[in-house]
């Protein structure tokens, strides 16, 4: 599709402005109809296993094995094929939970990429030794929770952690010299991402917030926290049933200082605040801080406002996490269905008990993570920051690492990624207050790093894998990319282009 300025010389000239504006509506129209017709792989474990083992089965009703009943699944799958809202309120449940928007699957979205042209690749197999492999990372992150990221260098627990998974072939995290190390520890090696302190300056800052500032202390947990190590407590949940117990909180508000306050922060969010925060930062920077293709910046007599401006860059941010999760949703429900960390959990806790002979890789069964996990909680259960688990709908991809990832490209396409941060903060490890940090950290380093914090934040809180939180990102990124693309056309300044960095470190022009 040919990028043109939409400009038309004379003022109201109605007749000029209605073709125009047709024509930038439908040439966009046109581009998305002829796009080839796109499949959507699954790693076909739902076909593979009768009994629905690698599914996604929460909230419907189940048997003493958190296995599901297979009528219910069954109807399940119709309603997914019908698309139907009738047919869904026949979903059979086992409790008193529902099941989370399944119908936003067939969502549509005026701009941007349609959810449904867009493709996620197959996550890990069920049996495989990768799938195994981010099993036992998840099983570190609960049992490091409470850790300061600033003690991950000394802490023995991390270390040992950093330890078992560089031993991992199939494990995909970032590594140093070919070893997972306590700085790489949890976290993913997006450009400038790995630099400075785990925790991105978005979400220790300071804010505005029209005449006030915001202070980034968050309510918490307390420490030991976790949820679901009881078999009876696991399998009740699984089906619906009301909460054995809640969250405990701590009564003082800390900046975020480890894997708990960050799984905290992404259980009590909605969607818009991991993304609205970094943006209202970056805008009280001044011009500085804009991406140097800003139209306005060389302007003598012109600022940006409703274009290139701030109402233009928080309208941008926030419009794409709706089709972000859209497009998620889509493939949550109508390809992966994938089955949920304390699910997978409840499936090596058989296995291990004899209860069941699951085909679970050794990877897992064997690991030191779940030696240490047993003789924590006498369960081999994933344990849970959540008193509620995980939420009721399929896991891959993560919805908070689309939406984020959406956000985040929005925010690199408007603001100058080399642009350095100006005194950086480091929480201190008891959360109260923020120190110096000596270095140098830039805009595009921690917005990538942003990125991850949300993302596998729901990690850590046990509700999500690795493969679902970086795919759930790229998944993101072409969501706002799409969508900018769109917009190119509907401009009259000139302006040469959306330009920014992707995650896999390509800079593109849009």
């Amino acid at each position: 599709m040919g990028f043109k300025k939409a400009k038309l010389k004379g003022i109201f000239s109605s007749t000029k402005r209605l073709q125009k504006a047709f024509k930038i509506r439908n040439e966009t129209a046109i581009y998305y109809k002829q796009l080839s017709k796109v499949d959507h792989p699954s790693n076909a474990d739902e076909r593979r296993y009768p009994n629905k083992i690698a599914s996604y089965i929460k909230a419907l009703p189940q048997n003493n094995l958190g296995e599901v009943d297979l009528r219910a699944y069954e109807k399940y799958l119709e309603a997914i094929e019908e698309g139907d809202h009738e047919e869904f309120e026949k979903i059979p449940l086992g409790g008193e939970r529902k099941l989370v928007n399944p119908q936003a699957a067939y969502s549509f979205d005026l701009v941007g990429p349609d959810s449904h042209q867009m493709v996620c690749p197959p996550p890990p197999d069920f049996n495989s030794e990768e799938f195994a492999s981010e099993m036992v990372e998840l099983y570190w992150q609960a049992l490091t929770r409470d850790i300061p990221f600033n003690d991950y260098h000394t802490n023995p627990l991390t270390i040992a952690a950093a330890e078992e998974l560089s031993t991992l072939t199939k494990f995909h995290g970032p590594k140093m010299n070919g070893q997972v190390t306590p700085k790489t520890l949890f976290r993913q090696a997006f450009p400038g991402a790995l630099e400075g302190p785990y925790i991105s300056q978005f979400l220790w800052k300071d804010f505005p917030f029209i005449a006030t500032k915001i202070v980034q202390k968050y309510k918490t947990t307390l420490a030991g926290d976790d949820h679901l190590t009881n078999y009876e407590d696991w399998l009740a949940v699984q089906t619906g049933k009301p909460l054995p117990n809640s969250n405990s909180y701590d009564s003082t508000p800390r900046y975020i200082r480890n894997g708990r306050d960050l799984g905290e922060f992404v259980h009590k969010d909605y969607s818009l605040e991991s993304g609205l925060a970094p943006c209202l930062i970056l805008l009280s920077y001044g011009p500085e801080a804009l991406d140097t293709g800003n139209p306005y910046l060389k302007s003598k007599t012109q600022v940006g406002f409703t274009s290139f401006g701030a109402a233009h860059v928080l309208d941008f941010v926030l419009r794409a996490v709706r089709p972000a999760l859209d497009a998620a949703w889509c493939q949550k429900w109508l390809v992966h269905r994938r089955i949920r960390p304390e699910e997978f959990g409840g499936r090596i806790h058989h296995k291990m008990t004899g209860d069941a002979n699951y085909p679970i890789h050794p990877v897992v069964l064997n690991s030191n993570a779940l030696l240490r996990t047993y003789e924590k909680y006498k369960t081999y259960l994933l344990p849970q920051a959540f008193a509620e688990g995980c939420p009721t709908h399929p896991e891959y991809p993560s919805g908070h690492a689309t939406f984020i990832g959406a956000m985040v490209t929005m925010l690199k396409a408007f603001f100058n990624e080399s642009f350095v941060i100006p005194e950086p903060v480091v929480a201190s490890r008891d959360g109260l207050s923020l120190e110096s940090y000596n270095g140098t950290l830039t805009v595009g380093g921690e917005l990538n790093k942003l990125a991850y914090n949300i993302a596998i934040g729901r990690n850590t809180a046990g509700v999500h894998f690795r493969s679902s939180a970086i795919n759930g990102m790229l998944l993101g990124e072409e969501v706002a990319i799409g969508i900018l693309r769109d917009y190119r056309t509907t401009y009259t300044e000139e302006f040469e282009g959306f330009s920014l960095t992707k995650f896999d470190g390509t800079k593109i022009t849009i």
